[in-house]
């Protein structure tokens, strides 16, 4: 009887009030709270939401969740069906979603395909001023990395137009530069990255690198010292320990104790 009057009791109450069916802005808005928080409940998150909203915008979420737990290529992925996705329906995102798939190829150390990606965000011509500077500054990286130094010039100029603020873009033209042999453009350019970043570690092993193709061992070692202190157990740091151990002499060796 307790029973029969319980489900009575269930049949009767007022259903409640329906919620609102939430946007695709709305989802999007959660899928990146939870990147910073869960990344694992995001990507499972959008894994769901693709099914049943936008393709865009789930895959462009999953790939930031990847991205978050270092899967590189599962975000390179991701990215690109978003941007695909993006310019079959002439959707002006189209442009920054390649230019994600790029860094996240990049990460993930696939050069070529971060330049196909690149050449993408590019060849659609919609991104303008700052953005379309870092897009060809993205896009010089990878071309370093696949050895076509004199694209990757043309791209670093490009950038230097267009973000001339960006210590990163006058760091990356020093480092081409000095890969290329040209000193006087190195020491120039490196010299503007230093006024924009002047505490940054990779600025400072630049530095050195450059000051040591000139000859100027003194000016390199205060160079590679620096980067040691700013960064003394990253990578930087350490590629500065290792620069500075080759004008290093070994310890002398103690003087054998005299024979009775």
């Amino acid at each position: 009887m307790t029973i029969l009057f319980a489900l009575a009791a269930t049949l009767a109450a007022p259903n409640p009030a329906p919620t609102a069916p939430q946007s695709d802005d709305d989802k999007f808005r959660a899928c990146l709270t939870l990147v910073d928080k869960d990344p694992e409940a995001a990507i499972a998150m959008a894994g769901q939401w693709r099914v049943s909203g936008s393709l865009i915008m789930a895959r462009q979420c999953l790939g930031m969740a990847y991205a978050a737990t270092q899967r590189w290529a599962s975000a390179m992925t991701a990215f690109e069906q978003s941007a695909q996705a993006a310019q079959a329906n002439q959707d002006v995102r189209a442009a920054g979603l390649w230019v994600q798939a790029g860094n996240a190829a990049l990460a993930a150390k696939d050069a070529v395909k971060a330049r196909g990606y690149f050449d993408a965000a590019i060849i659609l011509g919609t991104l303008k001023g700052a953005e379309a500077g870092e897009a060809r500054l993205d896009r010089a990286r990878a071309l370093v990395a696949t050895g076509d130094f004199p694209r990757a010039r043309t791209d670093l100029d490009a950038a230097l137009g267009l973000v001339p603020e960006d210590p990163l873009a006058w760091l990356l033209s020093a480092a081409l530069a000095r890969r290329m042999g040209d000193l006087s453009r190195a020491e120039q350019d490196i010299a503007e990255a230093a006024k924009r970043a002047p505490d940054d570690a990779s600025v400072a092993l630049e530095a050195g690198n450059i000051a040591a193709m000139g000859g100027q061992v003194e000016a390199a070692k205060t160079a590679w010292q620096a980067a040691q202190r700013l960064q003394p157990n990253g990578p930087q740091g350490q590629a500065a320990a290792r620069a500075l151990a080759q004008f290093t002499p070994p310890p002398t060796p103690d003087a054998a104790p005299p024979k009775p």
